[in-house]
């Protein structure tokens, strides 16, 4: 079984990171993942030197000790924010060739440089790196997804030096954190095969697929497929920001390994909770379509007197201590309590969605 080993644990492929972009998992925290059988947690670099800064979470000794969590932690770069900032809003930075001026608040400049990129991660303890990239929409111009790739190799290179830099003075027993590359291109596969050959050639631990895998709401499969066949198979391959249920059955079928998403805890929060179907959870494989779980919107009346658990085969905390109606009780009363159990409950049903694709 194809995994790597980290200096916070081994994670066994597939695996799903939930997202912890301010180093907290909305409504729960390190117990609850624990509990929950989290594979490791995803934070955000960019936002983590935003709040509560670098130079506090390194005098906290590190993203582990400063949160409370074990496990695995992967930190992204930060060059999703040119898609869900800049590219929505010019006021919000630019993109330029030593890195990207952001403008959290529209006004006071701050820049994000490939070096200080890999930096922030050192000083956070990361067990997985990602590489500074160009972030763009799936149907971006060919002019705007050249500018992203050319970004993105040269970014890149930058990353990796100042990693092995960093590395080389290092004074440390544990694994060495991983450094994975993204690789840009939006649609267009000769944009893809030149990122990806760049990246190669530099030389990364993982690769990842990189910019918004979405085209009129729908996955684009035809170029995550590809991308994936560019990737090593030898090496982890990443995907990131997917997905719901049945498109991380059917990324896994085309070779990816590692997903994250903030999908689980969103909708944890929002009362849609997940539940195997007892006579299809072992054919997860076979039925890549939602046709394996159920959504159980807890809010509904017709759950006001189910006292069931939400899944009659998961072995979560909550699952194996509290009611359907007790769940639509708490969210009916606005008890604080309702997300964080929503989240518990979601969390394990990613976790056992992977065990079962790692069995299978």
């Amino acid at each position: 079984m194809k995994s790597m080993k980290l200096a916070h644990g081994e994670v066994r492929f597939p695996a799903f990171f939930p997202d912890a972009t301010y180093a907290a998992v909305r409504a729960a925290d390190a117990i609850d993942a624990e509990n929950a059988h989290c594979d490791g947690l995803v934070m955000n670099a960019y936002h983590l030197m935003l709040k509560p800064g670098a130079g506090l979470i390194k005098s906290a000794g590190g993203l582990h000790r400063f949160t409370g969590w074990n496990g695995p932690i992967l930190t992204d770069s930060g060059g999703y924010q040119v898609f869900s900032l800049i590219g929505k809003d010019a006021k919000f930075g630019e993109i330029r060739n030593d890195g990207i001026i952001f403008r959290p608040d529209g006004g006071e400049k701050m820049l994000l440089s490939p070096e200080k990129c890999i930096q922030a991660q050192f000083a956070y303890g990361s067990d997985i790196m990602i590489t500074l990239d160009y972030c763009i929409d799936a149907d971006a111009d060919t002019a705007t997804a050249t500018a992203a790739v050319d970004a993105t190799i040269r970014w890149a290179k930058m990353c990796k030096e100042t990693y092995d830099h960093l590395l080389a003075g290092r004074k440390s027993d544990m694994l060495r954190p991983l450094l994975f590359g993204v690789i840009q291109g939006g649609n267009d596969r000769e944009l893809r095969k030149r990122c990806a050959d760049a990246l190669i050639e530099i030389g990364f631990d993982g690769f990842g697929f990189g910019g918004w895998p979405l085209s009129e709401g729908k996955l684009c499969d035809d170029m995550l497929a590809y991308t994936a066949s560019l990737m090593p198979d030898a090496l982890p391959k990443y995907l990131l920001g997917v997905g719901k249920p049945e498109e991380i059955v059917r990324c896994t079928d085309m070779g990816y390994d590692l997903f994250d998403c903030i999908i689980p805890t969103r909708e944890a929060r929002g009362g849609k909770l997940y539940a195997f179907d007892a006579s299809t959870i072992d054919d997860i494989v076979l039925s890549p379509k939602a046709d394996f779980y159920d959504s159980v919107y807890i809010i509904d009346d017709k759950y006001a007197r189910d006292h069931r658990p939400v899944s009659d085969v998961c072995d979560c905390p909550v699952c194996k201590r509290y009611s359907r109606s007790y769940l639509r009780h708490l969210f009916k009363l606005g008890d604080a309590s309702a997300h964080r159990l929503a989240t518990i409950h979601n969390l394990r049903f990613y976790s056992m969605l992977m065990e079962k694709l790692r069995g299978a």
